[in-house]
């Protein structure tokens, strides 16, 4: 059967081959948490419909009208058969529930690196900062070159803001999108690392300018969310 559970997802679980992530634009904060509700509902009515999935993670954006999902898939395959079988009447059930619900977007990613601080006590993220970039034309060495540029301009940061716990990075399987799922204490830990010196929560060191301006680099937007719910198999 289907369970629900506070505990944030293992962003390095072995076994993980398929990361999915989508946002549903809902409206309105009321609408954010009926929608949360309507998927529980739907989900732990119903057994956990395979193996391959390995968890399904709910959150809702502070700007008040979205939703991120994640799961967490063991390969594409799963999904897919997921998709023929068991999506539609549960995506049925939800839409009666709330109707008028956009789905956005999904994108498909394989997990590339993870930077988390050694620290004696592990902390629970009040925060998940989701970073999407995304790049000129397909070019997986390019994805794999920006990131590492990433974690150089973060080694080298004279100024470690000590609200930041870690960073999970995700390359899409077409060869154009990075995203950075970054776990902080609090939203305003964020906000106030957003206000340093730098462009963005680095300093203005050579390293992080070379990141910003990095060949190809299209753009990036960045959204920060709350957990409300993870589904997991009994």
């Amino acid at each position: 059967m289907t369970r629900r559970t506070d505990a944030h997802p293992d962003m390095t679980r072995p076994g993980v081959g398929a990361p999915l992530f989508s946002t549903w634009r809902v409206g309105t904060p009321e609408r954010q948490k009926e929608t949360v509700e309507a998927i529980a509902d739907t989900w732990e009515s119903r057994p956990w419909p395979t193996e391959g999935l390995l968890g399904y993670y709910l959150y809702t954006g502070h700007d008040g009208t979205t939703l991120l999902h994640h799961s967490q898939w063991a390969d594409e395959q799963a999904y897919e058969a997921f998709t023929k079988v068991h999506r539609q009447e549960r995506v049925d059930e939800i839409d009666t529930a709330v109707p008028g619900i956009e789905r956005v977007a999904l994108e498909r990613y394989r997990h590339y690196r993870s930077g988390t601080r050694p620290e004696a006590e592990p902390r629970v993220p009040g925060c998940i900062v989701i970073v999407d970039v995304e790049f000129e034309g397909p070019d997986p060495d390019r994805q794999r070159a920006w990131v590492d540029a990433v974690f150089e301009a973060l080694e080298s940061e004279p100024n470690q803001h000590p609200g930041g716990i870690s960073a999970h990075f995700h390359l899409s399987t077409d060869g154009t999108k990075v995203l950075n799922y970054a776990e902080w204490e609090s939203a305003q830990a964020h906000i106030d690392a957003l206000s340093g010196p730098g462009n963005g929560v680095g300093s203005r060191t050579p390293q992080w300018e070379r990141v910003q301006t990095y060949p190809g680099l299209k753009g990036s937007t960045v959204s920060r969310y709350s957990y409300a719910l993870g589904l997991v198999p009994t």
